[in-house]
């Protein structure tokens, strides 16, 4: 009997054993993605709601070229597996899907996900708790990368910076009498605060006030009154894409015609397509290249579009989306092994002069895991976007 049960014994260890190795590879085959043949990330986006003009793009985007670079072999033979879920820009939903995708789906990363405050709300169970890296998140602000928050690289100019490169092309411009046009929440009040310090840089003597509206208000009447009354010679708009529109189209049927620029989410077709001709000669800055562009480099994104997302258009929000996961992808091609959550940290802080073609060049270091700063001129002529020179670098703040 003793010598059964030291068998039994035996056979329990070498039970235990054989569990433990085999959890060891499933924990290795997840940090490489799922398995050897595949890298798996996810991502939370708002394809439902208010914000899905921004969401539903931007996801095409990324999954045009996550399908283009599948259908050639994916990353040093690994393909990518992108799942998506739809956060409707809420952050209580962004939590919840940030433990979906990482306790349940075990991704790697999360890449190209869209939202400054949902992004916030998932930092601590993701960043903190989990230990798994967030990448080229759309949105931001300046808390985010001063201190550098380990396992967090972005790939978006800061909208403070775009306000400053917005506040120095208004000025040189010749505007001496500027309004700043904003939403009411805390994120656009920050943005708009930062012109008036940057245009004064550029020339003292200008004048800069604000003009707060309610967040996605659709009446622009009284608020173009307003403008009107103030005898401003430019106005630069803070606003959602929607709003944009509803603002130049009421300027334009209450005769109002000013010089008037935009942050980059103004920049979207949305804003052409709602405001139609009303749109025609607005100024904005922008973290692409126009899509119409005939740099090699876009015209494989619209070319890559046409085939794997023919239903969505190729714009400025596919171009976003097509970008991060272009800069996902050359960074993890440097990572020899497994593409481990770690591996992609330690990837990212060593990754320099990564040009996707269509977006800055990205530069990250230990001590910075913002990969730009630079901006692109883009100007509506005969209703399309059109790039104005190349990319560039805003004045500093402060």
């Amino acid at each position: 009997m003793r010598k059964f049960r030291r068998a039994a014994g035996t056979t329990a260890v070498l039970a235990v054993v054989a569990l433990t190795a085999n959890a060891c590879a499933d924990q290795d085959s997840a940090g490489a993605g799922g398995n050897a043949s595949e890298i798996h990330i996810g991502a939370w986006l708002p394809t439902t709601g208010a914000t899905a003009s921004y969401g539903v793009p931007q996801k095409a985007g990324a999954e045009a070229y996550f399908k283009m670079i599948n259908a050639s072999g994916g990353i040093n033979g690994r393909k990518v597996r992108w799942t998506v879920k739809d956060n409707a820009a809420d952050p209580q939903q962004t939590v919840q899907i940030a433990r979906e995708l990482v306790g349940q789906d075990k991704v790697v990363a999360i890449v190209n996900a869209n939202g400054t405050s949902q992004a916030e709300a998932a930092f601590p169970f993701v960043l903190n708790q989990s230990k798994v890296p967030v990448l080229n998140e759309v949105g931001g602000n300046e808390s985010w990368y001063k201190p550098p928050r380990p396992g967090l690289f972005g790939t978006q100019t800061l909208y403070e910076d775009q306000a400053a490169a917005i506040a120095a092309w208004t000025v040189q411009d010749g505007a001496k009498k500027i309004l700043v046009v904003h939403s009411d929440p805390a994120a656009f009040v920050n943005v708009a605060k930062q012109v008036e310090p940057v245009a004064k840089k550029v020339d003292p003597s200008v004048e800069v006030d604000r003009l707060t509206v309610k967040y996605q208000t659709t009446d622009y009447t009284p608020v173009i009154s307003k403008v009107k009354a103030a005898k401003t010679q430019a106005v630069i708009l803070i606003l959602t894409s929607p709003e944009a529109a509803a603002f130049l189209k009421e300027a334009k049927l209450q005769g109002l015609s000013l010089p008037t620029y935009a942050y980059a989410p103004v920049a979207a077709e949305s804003t052409v397509s709602l405001a139609k001709d009303a749109a025609e000669g607005l100024k904005a800055v922008q973290l692409v290249k126009a899509p119409s562009d005939s740099d090699p480099a876009v015209k494989e994104f619209r070319t890559a579009m046409a085939k794997y997302e023919p239903d969505e258009t190729a714009g400025f929000l596919a171009l976003w989306g097509w970008s991060n996961a272009k800069v996902f992808a050359e960074i993890a091609k440097t990572i020899k092994g497994p593409v481990t959550a770690d591996a992609l940290g330690k990837a990212y802080e060593k990754a320099t002069k990564v040009d996707t073609g269509v977006s800055p060049v990205m530069n990250f270091s230990p001590s910075n895991h913002l990969g730009t700063r630079s901006v692109q001129r883009v100007v509506v002529k005969d209703g399309v976007w059109t790039s104005e020179g190349d990319f560039y670098t805003p004045p500093k703040r402060g």
